[in-house]
């Protein structure tokens, strides 16, 4: 025989569990913040415009002693992050439009690790994400919609190459 069913009471709401973060993961978020804040102390140290004044399109790494990139070298077609470093830059120079020209992708990347370093540093400190239920998933999501973004502006500068002939 079963057993009779209790009555609910309604007034009660059910409580809402708050993720707590683990040790680990509170320092990961430091290290992360740690790394972001010298990836944009770098991007402040580098000089994003020509000699004459005018912004760069791309090239900027070359500032910091590393070679060329080796996708144009070997097709002479922008890779999908070429202009991602001068992008930063211009941004950390305060020179939106022109770090939206090099590459836009790169201006919302290096606008949301800004945003991201307050929000790190807030997580690890109350032990908590706030705004998101999970960091696995809310990363995951992140990851794939810069991909999308990356590919999908990579795909409009090479079809512009190819019907204006311009770079």
């Amino acid at each position: 025989m079963p057993a009779p069913w209790l009555p609910i009471e309604v007034e009660q709401e059910p409580l809402e569990a708050i993720p707590v973060l683990n040790g680990w993961v509170r320092g990961t978020l430091l290290l992360i913040t740690v790394g972001l804040v010298a990836v944009f102390a770098i991007a402040a140290w580098l000089n994003p415009y020509e000699s004459d004044g005018r912004p760069r399109c791309q090239e900027t790494h070359r500032q910091m002693g590393l070679p060329p990139c080796t996708f144009y070298e070997v097709t002479k077609l922008p890779c999908p992050s070429c202009g991602m470093t001068t992008s930063f830059s211009l941004l950390i120079h305060g020179d939106v439009w022109n770090s939206l020209k090099a590459n836009a992708v790169g201006t919302l990347l290096a606008s949301f690790c800004l945003a991201l370093i307050p929000w790190n540093l807030a997580c690890a400190v109350k032990g908590r994400p706030f705004f998101i239920w999970s960091i696995e998933r809310a990363l995951t999501r992140v990851i794939i919609i810069f991909l999308v973004l990356l590919l999908s502006r990579w795909a409009i500068v090479l079809v512009d190459i190819w019907l204006n002939g311009s770079k």
